[in-house]
């Protein structure tokens, strides 16, 4: 898992549960590593380890608690990526072309890290159809991040599962419906 969003994911539980939750995350989680950096990769089990111990400290269900931090961290990755979106680009745009804009520069940039892969499919000026494929199986992360998105654009949007790897699918199909 990259670096980035073990530092995004620091953030979040500070912000949202306080500076001093990360560490007894940390310490539940039987993780002993110091800080991460943005520019490594860390194991994916250091990551379901955090995450599974925070869902039982907030007794909120880990799936709401990675859709809630894709929307968190939405707008630092927006900016974060900023030369790799179309000024001229809004929320369907930006998750259009987010494989082979922003996944292909940290593809190129941070050797070792393995984004999902996103197929994006315009079904039309108001709907994009995401297939999801990776084996960590965060789609709901991907689902925050597209509210997220759409917070930052000001738009509002409506996510249907289509399909999902959680329920057995081979993949996870996410149609994304903006909303006037």
């Amino acid at each position: 898992m990259h670096g980035t969003i073990f530092a995004e994911l620091q953030k979040y539980v500070e912000t949202k549960l306080g500076p001093k939750t990360w560490l007894q995350l940390k310490s539940a989680a039987g993780v002993e590593r110091e800080a991460y950096s943005p520019f490594e990769t860390y194991p994916d089990t250091e990551v379901v380890a955090l995450v599974s111990v925070a869902s039982r400290l907030t007794r909120t269900p880990a799936a709401a608690l990675l859709e809630d931090f894709g929307e968190f961290i939405a707008s630092d990755l927006l900016e974060m990526y900023w030369g790799a979106i179309d000024p001229a680009w809004r929320t369907l745009d930006v998750i259009e072309h987010a494989e082979e804009t922003i996944h292909a520069v940290v593809r190129i940039d941070y050797k070792g890290a393995l984004p999902p892969y996103l197929k994006a499919e315009r079904l039309g000026p108001d709907e994009v159809r995401i297939i999801y494929t990776s084996p960590r199986r965060l789609c709901a992360v991907a689902k925050g991040i597209t509210r997220g998105i759409a917070r930052y654009y000001g738009e509002q949007v409506t996510i249907t599962d289509e399909t999902c790897m959680h329920r057995g699918d081979a993949d996870c199909r996410i149609l994304i419906r903006r909303e006037a």
